[in-house]
């Protein structure tokens, strides 16, 4: 099938690459002229596994390609996809819909015949019923365009496998017309998913758009709340790690997402909870979000906890001390620091008189851009050079498993403050460093079960023991 992508940032450029890896034709496209001929060359914009080789292998065969034309989309193909950016307005909590409107504007009237725009950018409810407004009295009078809306649910650094093995498929339409021409199309471009069993949830506009923002809502709530309790963990000094894997045993509520620490930033989870909020004000119902606005707070409120770790690790003040922070992206696997924050407390720490030095595996030019005062290592070796306290601000895979011996000689203070709680903590003090950590101390932690009773052996027995989840 002959597909279109309007839109060739971080979603964009995903969903076009996988869309040519299942076998289709794709065109994608975009109005920023040196994105789309680093796209057609093969280079991927941005950091995210595995999608530079789904990229070259498809222009290679000849089933993508990227162009700045919307005249060429409207004659490519009759299915295209709106994967443009959705930012926070730059005052306010609201969602800045100016670039989907642009893309509706810039493709609708060039169009001819029977189309089907599929919204994949995440918008706040009511958004397809005003495009959908907008369509009809942009698009010629021998055109019929339908809109529908169908969310995307990508991780960062996870993005290509959340595109190819989605674990669910959502389809919103118009609730006042037939959606069996949609749902028809879609089954066809995801016949081989929807083949291995993925869920196609088919319901209305407004449904569809809510499912999005309502799941970032949730997971960020989950995040929060065991950074709550975090808080009460360090003032009475209890183990938040061993707390979460303890009522994570529970089924109704799961391990994932109750990893306490630092908290989450990007661009998704912290834009859509206010755009959330934004559009609950809007329609009436801002009191049923209300703890939404908790739940920002307690993030946000984790950054500045972290910084007064930091000054009580090197003796009250950071003033005059050498800071080294290893991590700047707000998430591994991914070169994004919108709202991270690593960054952020980088920031502080620097105005409150620290110089510091900031190393990321991916993410050191972005960086540098958005806070071009910091200092930036090549390795965290460097970074960590005469260095008064190291912080672990994101939990990139070198950093969890760095042998402490690395560090050992480089350093003017053994002294390691955990923001992700994701280091050995018995390992970095059995090398003599004194360690830090948001959510209380960092004790061993063991879970036992059933088997190891019943085997009649010491249910404290180090053999029997099973690490944490």
């Amino acid at each position: 099938m002959k597909l279109t992508v309007i839109g060739c940032g971080y979603l964009g450029a995903t969903h076009a690459a996988c869309m040519a890896e299942l076998g289709h034709d794709v065109l994608g496209v975009d109005v920023d002229a040196d994105k789309v001929a680093r796209l057609q060359n093969g280079e991927v914009p941005f950091f995210e596994p595995g999608l530079s080789d789904v990229l070259r292998r498809n222009l290679a065969a000849g089933r993508l390609r990227f162009t700045t034309d919307h005249r060429e989309a409207a004659d490519f193909a009759s299915v295209h996809f709106l994967g443009v950016g959705t930012p926070q307005q730059r005052r306010g909590y609201g969602v800045d819909l100016s670039h989907v409107e642009a893309a509706v504007d810039a493709l609708t009237p060039l169009v001819r015949g029977d189309h089907l725009i599929i919204g994949k950018s995440t918008v706040p409810v009511g958004t397809a019923a005003a495009l959908a407004q907008r369509i009809a009295v942009l698009a010629a009078p021998d055109t019929h365009v339908e809109l529908v809306w169908s969310p995307e649910f990508l991780r960062e650094g996870f993005a290509v496998e959340d595109t190819l093995e989605p674990d669910r498929l959502v389809l919103g339409a118009d609730p006042d017309r037939d959606d069996t021409r949609a749902a028809r199309v879609l089954a066809e471009i995801y016949r081989d998913m929807l083949q291995s069993g993925v869920p196609f949830v088919r319901t209305d506009w407004a449904t569809a758009e809510l499912v999005k923002v309502s799941a970032n809502a949730f997971l960020a709530t989950k995040i929060s709340f065991i950074n709550a309790v975090s808080e009460i963990c360090e003032n009475v000094g209890a183990d938040v790690s061993t707390l979460a894997d303890a009522i994570g045993y529970d089924n109704r509520i799961g391990r994932r997402f109750l990893n306490a620490g630092l908290g989450f930033g990007g661009g998704c989870l912290p834009k859509d909870i206010r755009g959330f909020l934004a559009r609950a004000d809007e329609v009436g119902a801002g009191r049923a979000l209300r703890f939404l606005r908790e739940v920002d707070a307690i993030n946000t409120r984790r950054r500045g906890a972290l910084v007064d770790l930091v000054a009580d690790a090197v003796g009250g003040d950071v003033l005059g001390t050498n800071i080294a922070i290893l991590g700047a992206a707000f998430k591994p696997e991914s070169d994004d620091v919108r709202d991270s924050p690593a960054l952020n407390v980088a920031g502080q720490l620097a105005l409150r008189g620290a110089t510091v030095t900031v190393f990321d595996p991916k993410a050191t030019g972005n960086s540098r851009r958005l806070y071009p005062t910091l200092g930036y290592a090549d390795s965290a070796v460097e970074a960590c050079e005469a260095a008064d306290a190291v912080v672990v601000a994101t939990e990139w895979a070198e950093f969890v498993h760095m042998v402490p011996e690395e560090l050992s000689d480089v350093v003017r203070a053994r002294v390691i403050v955990d923001g992700r709680r994701c280091l050995d903590a018995g390992a970095w003090r059995s090398a003599g460093w004194r360690l830090h950590a948001l959510g209380g101390p960092m004790r061993p932690a063991v879970s036992y079960f059933p088997a190891d009773l019943a085997s009649g052996g010491d249910p404290m027995a180090p053999e029997i023991a099973r690490p944490h989840v």
